[in-house]
């Protein structure tokens, strides 16, 4: 077996194991994916309401943000279930634990990651596809193959884009042991963002979802590429449709920042 077949055997194995543990206690997990559904499919009530009472934003109706909270929502349910492990990562560093991880013939960020896959957050992924399922059917456009494999590439992208706010999160604890909450705005805070369109913030809150924290490729461009729209921003029409390539960029770049933690680990010694 070759060395990637071996390490993706690995992983396999890790998340074969932590969907087992789950699975013992399935009433569990099925309620708490419900309640899952159930708490962000209030969120989306919420949304209605707003627009129920204003009519717009922006000039973006329900439906078209439907489109960007289904996608916001989709991607981020993923990269919340296999993320899970980058949260509590702090613990690891501070009981010493990390050390074993170092040990094992596998990449720490895989490990990391794939060590806690959480099923529960079906739940969020669910409610965020119907949600979108019923924006796009509710708006005059045309379903085709290149824009069904646009909009898988752009959940791809969101995807990457999460998870590597995630890992970025988990790299901190290597100098403060502590994985800091305030990173929270941006990982929860972030999926709200991406929630509604980028022309309802400030000038740099757009540049930093643009350039610092690319939140604005995870959503927002690629909807208008769905949706048929120009950016009311004034993008070159180029842009959307090159946003999804940013995703795995952000997150490779992650990955290098996680490299670099690694190197400056130090054992509790215990």
């Amino acid at each position: 077996m070759s060395g990637l077949g071996y390490r993706i055997a690995i992983a396999r194995e890790f998340v074969a194991a932590s969907i087992r543990a789950q699975m013992q206690y399935r009433a569990s997990t099925v309620l708490m994916s419900i309640g899952h559904l159930l708490t962000t499919g209030l969120e989306f009530v919420a949304i209605w309401a707003l627009f129920d009472r204003f009519g717009h934003i922006e000039g973006w109706t329900i439906a078209e943000v439907a489109v960007l909270y289904g996608l916001a929502n989709v991607s981020f349910a993923f990269a919340e279930a296999f993320g899970r492990g980058f949260s509590t990562f702090g613990a690891l560093v501070k009981s010493g634990d990390f050390d074993r991880v170092l040990l094992r013939p596998l990449g720490t960020a895989l490990q990391v990651g794939v060590s806690e896959v959480q099923l529960l957050r079906v739940g969020r992924g669910l409610q965020g596809a119907v949600v979108f399922g019923w924006g796009m059917m509710a708006l005059p456009v045309a379903w085709d193959a290149t824009r069904f494999g646009f909009c898988v590439l752009a959940l791809v992208a969101a995807f990457c884009i999460f998870l590597g706010i995630f890992v970025l999160q988990a790299t901190l604890a290597f100098w403060t042991v502590e994985s800091l909450e305030i990173f929270a705005t941006i990982t929860y805070g972030g999926v709200e963002t991406t929630q509604f369109p980028l022309p309802i913030y400030d000038r740099w809150l757009r540049w930093l979802f643009i350039a610092v924290v690319p939140l604005a490729c995870a959503t927002y461009f690629p909807a208008l590429v769905l949706l048929d729209r120009a950016d009311p921003l004034g993008a070159p029409a180029w842009v959307p449709w090159c946003a999804p390539a940013v995703g795995p960029a952000f997150l490779v770049v992650a990955l290098r920042v996680w490299n670099l933690g690694v190197l400056h680990y130090r054992s509790t010694g215990s």
